[in-house]
C-alpha cells in the first residue's frame, strides 16, 4: 500500500502520526533482551541509527521511551510511583479509548444482595464489618465477560469478572476480580497491550469476544509470565455453566491490619455454595445460539424465584516470614497460593436476593474501584494493583462523564459521607454554607466549619516496610522473584482429571487453528514444553505440527505436586440445586407421571422445564399440560439434563424431526444424563447414534441418576487432543 501524501494534511499531529504509522514505516532492528523477570524486552539495538523518529517509541508528546515492560517503582519490590509519567499516559489513553461502554468487562450483570459474617476475625482486622459474627450489610455484584462488547454474547470462552460491592458503616468495600485467581501480566504497564491483542483486531474490527486469532496468541506467545493464567483460561473454567456457579477471587495479594497495627497478607476467595460446574466447548457455542443471554438470564430466573445464588467469603492469611519461604514471589499475580499450603478459612457468606429495577440505573453505571477499601484493609506492592489503583478511577471520569460519578444511586455509600468537595458536571448535592476549605475558623463565627480528618478511625497505610524492598532506588525493574513462569501452570495442569486436561489441550489446538501467523503455534508449543511434555505433544499433534524445541525458562519450573482444589470434577457436587432439566412430552404423555417427575426435582432443589413440539395445552392421559417452550426453541443445551416420557408413536414422528433427533443427540454428545422412555429408546436414540450406558436410564429412574455429567462417554462421542 503506498503511503498517502501528508503535505496538505491540517496539522503536524496529523502529518506526524501518518508518517509514523504506515505500513513497513515504524519497523528496525530488534534486540530480544531478556529482563530481571525473563520477561521480553525488545528494543532499538544499542549500535542502531538513533535518528529515525518512526523507530523508537515514544509517549504522545514525543519523549522516547526506555522500558515499556516495566512501571517505575521505589525499590525492585516497592510501590508504583505516582511520578512514573510514562504508565499514566498509557494508562489513561487506555482507560478513554472507548464511550461510553467498558474497554473491558462491557458485557455483565448485576444483582444485590446482602453479606453476613460467619466468623469474626478481630484478630487479623480491624474493619469494623469483622469484628463481630452476624454482623452484616447491603452487597452489590457485577459479573461479566472480559473481551467483548455489550451486545455480545454470554458464553465465550473467556475470564469472568467478579465484583463486588459491599456498602459497609465505613464506606464502600470493592473487592475488584475475576473467576480465576491469577492472571496475564505481571506488571500493569502491560495491561494495554493485553487487552489490545485479546480485543477485535485493530484493522478488520473481528473477531468480537475471542481469544481465537493472530493477535492475542502473537503477544501470548512472548510472554511467558501469561502461560500459568492459560491453563486456567484454556481449562473448563472459561466455559462456566452458570455465574451461579463460578469462584470469585481478589487476584492480588492485599494486606490485613488489626488494631495494634500488626500486618498480614491475605488473598480473598469467593467459593459458590452451589459448586463449581462448567459446560462443554461445543455446548458453549451452541449455547450462544440458543440463547445469547443465557448467563445473564439464568441468573435473573434463579433470584426471581428464590433460588438465592450465595458464595463464602474465604481467607488466605500469612505473614511476610511464610511469604519469604515460597518459590514464588506472593506479589506477583501470575501466582496462587495452593489451597493445601494455606487452608482458605471461610469468614462469611453473600447472597444474591434482589434483581436490579433498571439495568442501566445499576448495571450499567455501577463504578468499581479497587482503591474503596476499609480501615483494616490495605494494599500491598503488587505492581499490577498499582497500577489498577490508578486506573480504575480515571476510567470512571470518561464513562460516567463527571467526577460526581459517587452521587449516582448504585455507587453511593450507605453511611454519610462529608468532605470539601464541590460543584463539578451534574452536581445534584446542594451543599450549604462557605465551608468548602480546611483548616477554617468559620465555627468560631456561628458557622458551620465542616469534617475534619481523624487520625484514631480514619484510614491511615500500613506503616511497615518489611517487604524485601529497597527503597533507595527509582527502578524500571521487575523482581528476580517473579521469573518463574511455569512451575504454577504445570501444578494446575497436573492437578486436573485426564478428561479436564483432554479439554486443556483441545482447547489450546481450537485456539491456536485459527491462528494464521505460521511462527506462533510453535512458539506457544515451545512454552507448552515448560509445563508438560505430553500436553505440547498433544498439542502439536492436534495442530499437525512438528514438536518444536522447549523455550528457554527464565527460572527452571519445579514440581509441586497436585492440588485437587484446582480441578472443577474433582470438587463436583452431585445435587440437583441450581440444575435444570429438559422434560420432553407430547399428546398422550402421562401427565400424573410428569407432574410426578417435576414434583421431585423442585423438592431436590431443581428447576424442571416443560419442552413438547407445541407449547399447547397439549391433552395427555390424566388431563392437559402447556409446556414452558417449544421443542424448536428449547434445545437441550439450555438444561443439565434431559428426559423423555412419550408415547411410542409420537416418538417414532419426532424420529423424523432433525431439531428432536438433536435434543438428544446434543444431550449425548455433552456427557449428560438422559431419562429415556421405551418409545425414545426405540426410535430417536437410534437416529441420534445412541447407544445407551450407564447415564441413559429410565425415566423412573432419572432421580436416583441425577443431572450429572458421564465423563466416560466422551471418548466414545469425540476426539479430544
Amino acid at each position: 500500500m503506498p503511503a498517502p501524501d501528508t503535505k496538505d494534511l491540517p496539522s503536524p499531529a496529523i502529518r506526524n502520526g501518518l508518517a509514523d504509522h504506515q505500513p513497513g514505516e515504524g519497523s528496525s532492528p530488534i534486540t530480544d533482551a531478556e529482563g530481571n523477570a525473563g520477561e521480553l524486552h525488545q528494543d532499538v539495538p544499542a549500535d542502531a541509527g538513533h535518528d529515525a523518529a518512526q523507530t523508537h517509541l515514544t509517549d504522545n508528546f514525543g519523549h522516547r521511551i526506555s522500558d515499556n515492560q516495566n512501571s517505575l517503582k521505589a525499590g525492585e519490590r516497592g510501590p508504583t510511583l505516582l511520578e512514573d509519567f510514562v504508565l499514566r499516559e498509557k494508562i489513561f489513553h487506555f482507560d478513554h479509548e472507548r464511550i461510553p461502554e467498558r474497554i473491558v468487562h462491557a458485557r455483565g450483570s448485576g444483582a444485590h444482595g446482602i453479606f453476613e459474617v460467619t466468623k469474626a476475625i478481630p484478630e487479623w482486622t480491624k474493619a469494623a464489618l469483622f469484628q463481630k459474627q452476624g454482623n452484616s450489610c447491603p452487597v452489590f455484584v457485577r459479573f461479566s465477560t472480559v473481551a467483548g462488547g455489550a451486545g455480545s454474547v454470554d458464553t465465550p470462552r473467556d475470564v469472568r469478572g467478579f465484583a463486588v460491592k459491599l456498602y459497609t458503616e465505613q464506606g464502600n468495600w470493592d473487592l475488584v476480580g475475576n473467576n480465576i485467581p491469577v492472571f496475564f501480566i505481571q506488571d500493569a504497564m502491560k495491561f494495554p497491550d493485553l487487552v489490545h491483542s485479546v480485543k477485535m483486531e485493530a484493522d478488520r474490527g473481528y473477531p468480537q469476544a475471542a481469544s481465537a486469532h493472530d493477535t492475542f496468541w502473537d503477544f501470548v506467545s512472548l510472554m511467558p509470565e501469561s502461560m500459568h493464567m492459560i491453563m486456567w483460561a484454556m481449562s473448563d473454567r472459561g466455559i462456566p455453566r452458570s455465574l451461579r456457579m463460578i469462584e470469585g477471587f481478589g487476584v492480588h495479594t492485599f494486606r490485613f491490619v488489626n488494631a495494634k497495627g500488626e500486618g498480614r497478607f491475605v488473598k480473598f476467595h469467593w467459593k459458590p455454595v452451589l459448586g463449581l460446574e462448567s459446560t462443554t466447548w461445543d455446548e458453549a457455542v451452541k449455547i450462544a445460539g440458543a440463547d445469547p443471554d443465557f448467563h445473564r438470564r439464568d441468573l435473573w430466573e434463579a433470584i426471581d424465584s428464590g433460588n438465592f445464588p450465595q458464595w463464602d467469603l474465604g481467607v488466605q492469611v500469612f505473614d511476610e516470614a511464610w511469604a519469604l519461604q515460597q518459590p514464588y514471589d506472593v506479589l506477583d499475580a501470575t501466582k496462587l497460593i495452593p489451597e493445601e499450603e494455606i487452608p482458605v478459612e471461610v469468614i462469611g457468606r453473600m447472597t444474591l436476593n434482589r434483581n436490579v429495577d433498571n439495568f442501566f440505573a445499576e448495571t450499567e453505571q455501577v463504578a468499581f474501584l479497587p482503591t474503596n477499601i476499609l480501615p483494616g484493609i490495605d494494599f500491598s506492592n503488587d505492581p499490577l494493583l498499582q497500577g489498577r489503583l490508578f486506573s480504575y478511577l480515571d476510567t470512571q471520569k470518561s464513562r460516567l462523564g463527571t467526577t460526581n460519578f459517587h452521587q449516582i444511586p448504585i455507587n453511593a455509600p450507605k453511611c454519610p459521607f462529608h468532605n470539601f468537595q464541590r460543584d463539578g458536571l451534574m452536581q445534584t448535592l446542594v451543599p450549604t454554607g462557605r465551608a468548602n476549605y480546611e483548616p477554617n475558623t468559620l465555627a468560631e463565627a456561628g458557622e458551620d466549619g465542616g469534617p475534619r480528618a481523624c487520625p484514631e478511625t480514619g484510614f491511615s497505610s500500613f506503616r511497615e516496610n518489611a517487604e524485601r524492598n529497597d527503597p533507595t532506588g527509582k527502578l524500571r525493574v521487575r523482581a528476580e522473584a517473579f521469573a518463574d513462569h511455569y512451575s504454577q501452570a504445570r501444578l494446575f495442569y497436573r492437578s486436573q482429571t485426564e478428561n479436564e486436561q483432554a479439554h486443556i489441550a483441545s482447547a489450546l489446538v481450537f485456539e491456536l487453528s485459527k491462528v494464521e501467523i505460521e511462527h506462533v503455534p510453535p512458539r506457544v508449543i515451545a512454552r507448552l514444553r515448560n509445563i508438560d511434555e505430553d500436553l505440547a505433544k498433544r498439542v502439536a499433534d492436534g495442530l499437525g505440527i512438528d514438536l518444536p524445541g522447549r523455550a528457554a525458562a527464565a527460572k527452571a519450573p519445579v514440581d509441586l505436586g497436585t492440588s485437587d482444589a484446582l480441578s472443577i470434577q474433582k470438587r463436583a457436587k452431585p445435587t440437583f440445586k441450581g440444575r435444570k432439566i429438559g422434560i420432553l412430552f407430547d399428546q398422550g404423555s402421562d401427565r400424573e407421571a410428569i407432574t410426578q417427575l417435576v414434583s421431585d426435582i423442585q423438592t431436590a432443589g431443581g428447576t424442571a422445564f416443560l419442552v413438547a413440539p407445541k407449547i399447547g395445552p397439549l391433552k395427555l392421559k390424566g388431563g392437559e399440560l402447556k409446556a414452558n417452550g417449544q421443542l424448536a426453541g428449547s434445545p437441550s443445551v439450555l438444561f443439565d439434563a434431559v428426559v423423555a416420557m412419550l408415547l411410542p408413536e409420537r416418538a417414532e414422528t419426532l424420529a423424523k424431526d432433525v431439531g428432536a433427533v438433536a435434543w438428544f443427540a446434543d444431550a449425548w454428545y455433552h456427557c449428560k444424563t438422559i431419562g429415556a422412555c421405551a418409545g425414545t429408546r426405540e426410535h430417536l436414540l437410534p437416529k441420534a447414534n445412541i447407544e445407551p450406558d450407564q447415564g441413559v436410564i429410565a425415566p423412573e429412574k432419572f432421580m436416583d441418576v441425577g443431572p450429572v455429567r458421564h465423563w466416560a462417554r466422551e471418548p466414545k462421542v469425540r476426539d479430544l487432543a
